[in-house]
């Protein structure tokens, strides 16, 4: 089916990307020349409601948040029939920028700096309450000058325990595997998940595998049974012993073990940057 010539009034400039059950358009207003993408969303039955619930509840959280590393949110529009929705659109804040899955390896000390305001923008999210609950390589965008954070699809106010299984593969905590309380630590994870594949390309060893969506459906996996991670040294050139270490205490299986939040990871970080800067 081709793309849309316009969407509730915004002309469609070409398509952005798909999810599960939704489309990014790149759109312009309609009487300027300003850009934005829009998440485009389409009831066609019964099942398709919790996609556009998913879509109320990404503005809504979306709305509240306000730091330059977090896609800003704008608009939700809607189209009815017979009193229901039937069409939902996010609007959203353009990005210019390529996925960090689709980046070249980096410097160590350009990946210290890009996670420094990965963090600094997960942070923020917990100030305000919510934890993203979805942080992995294809949901941060960089480009010059620019980290944003991106898809609040699965956010959540902290302390949630989810009714599904929500999550990526390689990069889901085991306790959203196991469909426990999310809070800031699962955000730690996902964090420290993301920063060993950025640094190695290989995921860590988690409670649900990639290439399966089913894997706890014969029960939960015990902790006793997740391998721990290679440690990242051996597994690309120059990783600092430090950086190791924080990413190591991240993804412990026990959220208990992990920091209790992005704070200390951040400080962590930071003087590792310091020690990388010293050194070169």
């Amino acid at each position: 089916m081709p793309d849309p010539l316009e969407l509730f009034g915004y002309p469609v400039l070409g398509r952005l990307g798909v999810g599960a059950a939704s489309v990014i358009y790149k759109v312009r207003e309609p009487r300027s020349t300003k850009i934005h993408a829009l998440k485009h969303v389409v009831r066609h039955g019964e099942k398709d409601q919790r996609f556009l619930e998913q879509v109320i509840h990404e503005h809504r959280i979306g709305s509240q948040l306000d730091h330059p590393c977090v896609r800003h949110i704008g608009k939700l529009l809607k189209k009815r029939k017979l009193f229901k929705v039937t069409e939902l659109g996010l609007l959203m804040e353009h990005i210019d920028a390529s996925g960090l899955e689709a980046i070249p390896r980096l410097r160590t000390l350009d990946v210290v700096r890009i996670f420094v305001q990965i963090g600094e923008a997960i942070d923020s999210m917990h100030q305000k309450g919510f934890v993203h609950a979805d942080l992995k390589p294809t949901n941060v965008l960089v480009g010059k000058n620019l980290v944003k954070v991106i898809d609040l699809g699965q956010a959540c106010p902290t302390g949630t325990r989810k009714q599904r299984i929500q999550g990526t593969p390689g990069y889901i905590a085991p306790e959203q595997a196991h469909r426990k309380r999310i809070t800031e630590r699962t955000d730690v994870y996902n964090f420290g998940a993301t920063l060993y594949w950025t640094m190695t390309r290989e995921v860590i060893p988690t409670a649900l595998p990639p290439g399966s969506m089913d894997g706890l459906s014969r029960g939960p996996i015990e902790p006793s049974r997740i391998l721990a991670p290679r440690p990242m040294a051996e597994l690309a050139d120059g990783v600092p012993a430090k950086l190791d270490e924080l990413v190591a205490h991240c993804v412990q299986v026990s959220r208990g073990d992990r920091p209790v939040g992005m704070g200390p990871v951040i400080t962590g970080l930071r003087g590792i940057e310091r020690d990388l800067l010293r050194e070169s």
